[in-house]
């Protein structure tokens, strides 16, 4: 079964969203069958890369609340991630672009690290004082943390054109399927979970998306007897 996670590394709730799935997840009977794939969406795709700024000045002009209103719902978020077991700095965090970072995740994607990378992006940008923001050699170090290759990174991150069209086909079709916010799982491409709903709903949708899953169907053509091998060894053909 594969699931797949539309989110933002500048989103709090996918970071909180991730850690309930995980707990769910690792408690699912078929864990080892599950396959997770990462896919991106941005919540400020049009924000300029240079273009960093305060978390709470970006909330208090979004939205139009006050500063006060801002950071108390920073504190309301440190709150649920702590109950996740999350570190969660609730002041002086940073806001901006994150195509970048999808970019590098895709290509972490490819060298079978993406999960790796997503986890160490999400913890410098909500748990560590370094900014994530407009730093690329600290998307670097972030890399070869989770296990890839510093120069290999570094190219991708030199190169604008490198992942940006699986960037965008993530998006479209995040699009497609309705997802107009993050986090958004889709099990099996039958179900679909929005938001950083409890681990006991994720747990729910799991064993649902489990159950229905259609049984295999044989093709019975040719030799109903055609040589296999199994628990007791293989049948060697007797001359």
């Amino acid at each position: 079964m594969r699931v797949e996670i539309w989110s933002d590394i500048a989103c709090p709730w996918c970071y909180v969203g991730k850690a309930r799935f995980e707990k769910a997840l690792d408690a699912f009977p078929h864990r080892d069958e599950v396959e997770v794939v990462h896919r991106s969406f941005e919540l400020d795709p049009g924000r300029a890369k240079g273009d960093v700024q305060p978390v709470l000045a970006m909330l208090t002009k979004k939205y139009g609340m006050s500063e006060a209103q801002a950071q108390a719902g920073e504190e309301n978020l440190g709150a649920q991630a702590a109950a996740e077991g999350l570190a969660y700095r609730t002041r002086d965090r940073d806001h901006g672009n994150t195509f970048d970072m999808h970019r590098l995740l895709h290509f972490a994607k490819e060298q079978g690290r993406q999960d790796e990378l997503i986890g160490a992006l999400y913890r410098a940008n909500f748990a560590e004082e370094r900014t994530v923001f407009g730093d690329e050699e600290r998307l670097v170090e972030l890399a070869v943390a989770a296990g890839l290759d510093a120069d290999a990174a570094r190219a991708v991150l030199a190169d604008p054109r490198a992942y940006a069209d699986d960037v965008r086909a993530d998006e479209r079709e995040a699009a497609e399927l309705g997802a107009n916010g993050v986090p958004f799982f889709v099990l099996d491409r039958k179900y679909g979970v929005s938001g950083a709903q409890p681990a006991e709903v994720f747990t729910q949708a799991l064993t649902q998306a489990w159950g229905e899953r259609p049984p295999l169907r044989l093709i019975q053509q040719g030799s109903a007897d055609a040589e296999v091998c199994g628990p007791d060894g293989c049948a060697v053909p007797q001359q």
